[in-house]
């Protein structure tokens, strides 16, 4: 019982990890907690992809309801937000040992410019992963020239 109970990451390497984790922003979490103005949430993984005709995006969303996404695009700043909610049954006579899954708000903006069809982004939402299509605007768009 004692060996379930015993944290990992107790070892001396801890604060070395640590450090060396902040220092690269977080590269070997990918899900990690932080705290800005005194908020605290989870920042999710985010992979954006720049294409010639648009940008996509995939966003890591474990345990979030489809209904708790929310996703704004304002100013050339696209901001999205979801709620992971705690399901958590309590039995008599239950002890939690461990408890390493995160709950709460998520949270994750990102600058893309004015450059985005606003009218034409689609969003997709499967297995916990969100993925978004942002057109890029048609004056954005690079142009073939041809040569005479």
């Amino acid at each position: 019982m004692a060996a379930l109970m015993q944290s990992p990451t107790n070892s001396g390497w801890t604060l070395v990890n640590d450090e060396l984790d902040n220092l690269l922003e977080g590269f070997f979490r990918p899900l990690r907690r932080r705290t800005e103005g005194g908020a605290t949430g989870v920042v999710p993984a985010m992979d954006v992809t720049e294409r010639e005709n648009e940008y996509l995006i995939r966003m890591d969303m474990p345990g979030v309801n489809r209904e708790d996404i929310d996703i704004t695009l304002a100013e050339g700043v696209l901001t999205i937000c979801g709620e992971v909610r705690r399901q958590h049954e309590e039995r008599s006579g239950d002890r939690v040992i461990r408890e390493e899954r995160c709950y709460g708000k998520l949270s994750r903006s990102v600058r893309l410019g004015s450059h985005i069809d606003e009218k034409k982004v689609t969003a997709n939402y499967k297995d916990g992963v969100l993925e978004l299509m942002l057109p890029k605007a048609e004056e954005v768009k690079p142009k073939k020239i041809s040569v005479a």
